[in-house]
């Protein structure tokens, strides 16, 4: 079966850098306390090597003690200045990144929350689950340390290499011109190589998501029919396509630590054979021969550290291309729906839409909808409700003609969700200044009797947490909500479908009572629900091929007269 998905999008370099300077907006202050902390830490960390340097260079003159305690007395300082300043610089750092990996997690959230249905659906359930679970961990993991990290070294490593171009201007060049290009050509194969291993590795893992979601989802189809073994299959292969990314991302670290112990070697020989020459040729000291390579010793950690945290850098910059994708998913904005005029709730005029390009699935579409009018669409499986439902609600946008609908209006289908939470969490959410007596009332007029009655009224936890409701009871939520959102108009697509036949008649009733006063567009699965909307719409194949009121309909000689014909003699 070929994959017809199409993958949320990835953020480029520069809409990273613009979400990082959005989030750090109104905290420059904070940023140059943080340079500022981190710049005189590494510069107290060059006085203890230094000191030691100098230690040689007494002893071997025989100085004398007095001299002694004032090197120990400038270590101790140098060592306690270069932990406070270093620390505070760390912690600055680390709070710095903890805003910036709040304000990017809460706009991901808020901006998943917003994407159309069509796109969610077309990029694959795990596509979304794995941004904001995978990519997100990947990032707070990553972020608190490689920051702190790479600010840190990098003011070490110039401060540390300014020190020992002070010492002299030769140890600076052999630390520099040796190992700079072998750390160069490092930080370049590592990002030819790394970025898109990481970045495949991700979309492996959202494609073993989205399969192991659908299957579970699925979960009695799957065993009614016995697809357990094609199924598992499948979440195997993803499963090992994962694992093959993942030796494929070791192979890459494993070349990109042996490049950097090579470095370390020829570093370490380069200034070992530089001070032997000074110190032969009378240009230098023991003392400052020592000090050049407790420097560059020095260098081990914030290069090393450095180059470490580059491979937990490029992975969670993969996972930040990933997220800031979601935020920045322009071409998913759905432009302005015009507001329908005084005198209509609703309207679409000319409305064709395809979920697959070249095939139409509404075709030519006109409908209008007035204040206070119930309209029912009625037709075989396939004919285009659910989506003219869908656009009508603003849920899909149309690929050509118009539509025009209030900003809110409520849509409800047979798929209803309970939040794990009280019953009042659930229905204060569509409108959270509402009163405990709203909450009854909403829940009294659609006639969910059966909720009012729990045993701890409205502060009853519900959901997966909690009690868990009936088909019906779920579905009598939903309409609720509806009644306490108030909107202009409500479009239930197939909302009774989910309950029992011995409750669809009280659903029915609670559809009804939660449409009253207000425009409805009811996608209708039995017609005797049809019958008593105020407009009956019959669509096949993507048109709307009759319409009218259920007594004209029913005695024309019309596509809805023989379905409720053969209706009505299958119940009598």
């Amino acid at each position: 079966m070929s994959d017809t998905r199409e993958p949320l999008p990835l953020a480029t370099s520069a809409q990273v850098r613009a979400e990082v300077r959005l989030a750090l907006k109104g905290g420059t202050w904070r940023v140059v306390g943080v340079v500022s902390l981190l710049t005189a830490g590494a510069a107290a960390g060059l006085v203890t090597p230094a000191a030691l340097g100098a230690l040689v260079d007494v002893v071997s003159e025989s100085q004398g003690a007095e001299r002694i305690w004032w090197i120990a007395a400038a270590i101790a300082v140098g060592a306690l200045a270069a932990a406070v300043f270093d620390g505070f610089g760390q912690v600055g750092a680390t709070r710095l990144v903890e805003r910036v990996l709040a304000s990017t997690r809460e706009r991901m959230v808020a901006r998943g929350l917003a994407l159309p249905r069509a796109a969610l659906e077309k990029a694959g359930a795990g596509d979304l689950v794995s941004r904001a679970g995978d990519d997100v961990a990947v990032v707070a993991e990553a972020a608190p340390v490689v920051v702190p990290a790479v600010t840190s070294s990098a003011f070490t490593i110039a401060m540390t290499i300014v020190g020992m171009a002070a010492l002299d201007w030769r140890y600076a060049v052999a630390a520099v011109l040796l190992v700079a290009p072998v750390h160069w050509r490092t930080l370049r194969w590592h990002r030819r190589n790394a970025p898109h291993v990481y970045e495949a590795e991700r979309a492996a893992m959202a494609q073993r998501a989205h399969l192991l979601l659908a299957s579970l989802r699925g979960i009695e189809t799957v065993h009614a029919f016995g697809r357990s073994r094609p199924h598992g299959a499948g979440i195997a292969r993803a499963s090992w396509e994962v694992t093959k990314w993942a030796v494929r991302a070791r192979t890459v670290i494993n070349g990109f630590f042996a490049r950097l112990n090579f470095a370390e070697f020829l570093g370490m020989g380069s200034i070992l054979v530089v001070g032997f020459w000074l110190v032969r040729e009378g240009q230098g000291t023991v003392g400052a021969a020592t000090t050049a390579m407790l420097f560059f010793l020095r260098l081990f950690d914030p290069i090393n550290r450095l180059m470490y945290v580059v491979d937990d850098l490029q992975s969670a910059l993969a996972s930040m291309r990933r997220i800031v994708g979601v935020i920045r998913a322009e071409q998913y904005t759905p432009a302005d729906r015009p507001e329908p005029a005084s005198d209509t709730a609703a309207e679409v005029q000319g409305l064709r839409f395809a979920y697959t390009p070249g095939h139409p699935v509404l075709d030519d579409v006109d409908l209008r909808i007035a204040p206070g009018e119930t309209v029912a669409l009625v037709g075989s499986s396939g004919a285009g409700k659910s989506t003219l439902a869908a656009v009508v609600a603003g849920v899909l946008e149309p690929e050509s003609g118009a539509a025009s609908a209030p900003v809110r209006t409520a849509l409800v289908t047979q798929e209803v969700h309970v939040f794990d939470g009280t019953l009042r969490e659930n229905l204060d959410l569509v409108r959270p200044e509402a009163t405990d007596a709203d909450l009854e009332a909403a829940l009294r007029r659609v006639g969910a009797e059966s909720l009012l009655a729990l045993p701890e009224g409205l502060d009853t936890a519900i959901g997966g947490g909690g009690l868990e409701l009936t088909p019906a009871q779920a579905q009598t939520l939903a309409l609720a909500r509806v009644v306490l959102l108030d909107p202009p108009l409500a479009v239930l697509d197939e909302a009774t479908a989910e309950a029992g036949s011995a409750d669809s008649a009280a659903l029915d009733r609670a559809a009804s009572a939660a449409l009253e006063g207000r425009a409805g567009l009811l996608v209708a699965h039995r017609l005797d629900q049809a019958a008593k909307a105020d407009r009956i719409v019959v669509m096949e194949r993507g048109r709307i091929v009759e319409e009218g009121a259920h007594a004209d309909l029913a005695a024309a000689d019309g596509p809805y007269a023989q379905a409720w014909g053969l209706w009505t003699r299958g119940r009598e």
